[in-house]
């Protein structure tokens, strides 16, 4: 997607769970823009998480997390890769854990687990330079910028249950809520 698309993005499709038969948050998000959203799952692995993903789920330094990580797709093009972290104490023995899609995604899936994810999760907003192999993954060119968004997830209990990076090669503009007093 190119800088100039008008495309305000809302987090709260992404945080909930999809009914049986509703497509995928960014699917229908594509889609209500006359555009066509998939993804391709690249890898489903058992790692050592990045220090904010372990703050961020109070690990100690021997715990490990599973990601899930995707490339995003508008109308066939890549506009950005997802890393999805989760505990691996929870992950493992589901499909969280397992190569291949999760039928109403991640956030469907751990609500039937009992983590219902919180309205309003922390989100961090930082803009590099795009690795090599992000280049190549996102067919951009040396030097390009990319956005990074993490977004730290906990469930309505206060559990620690997701962190999302998304590497993002378009235009991010956000709305904000103003919830009562």
């Amino acid at each position: 997607m190119s800088s100039d698309d008008t495309w305000i993005g809302d987090a709260q499709p992404y945080l909930t769970p999809r009914q049986e038969g509703e497509r995928d948050a960014w699917s229908s998000e594509a889609a209500a823009r006359g555009r066509r959203g998939t993804q391709r799952l690249l890898a489903v692995e058992e790692v050592d998480p990045p220090p904010a993903v372990r703050d961020f789920f109070e690990m100690g330094p021997e715990e490990k997390a599973v990601v899930r990580r995707r490339l995003i797709l508008l109308d066939g093009e890549p506009v950005e890769l997802a890393d999805s972290y989760y505990p691996a104490h929870v992950a493992r023995g589901t499909q969280l854990a397992q190569a291949g899609k999760i039928r109403g995604g991640a956030v469907t899936l751990l609500a039937t687990m009992g983590f219902i994810p919180e309205d309003s999760p922390l989100e961090d907003v930082a803009a590099e330079i795009a690795s090599p192999s992000q280049c190549e993954v996102l067919s951009l060119r040396p030097g390009a910028p990319v956005l990074i968004l993490t977004r730290f997830t906990r469930s309505t209990t206060g559990e620690p249950m997701e962190v999302s990076v998304m590497t993002m090669t378009r235009h991010l503009r956000y709305r904000q809520r103003k919830e009562a007093s």
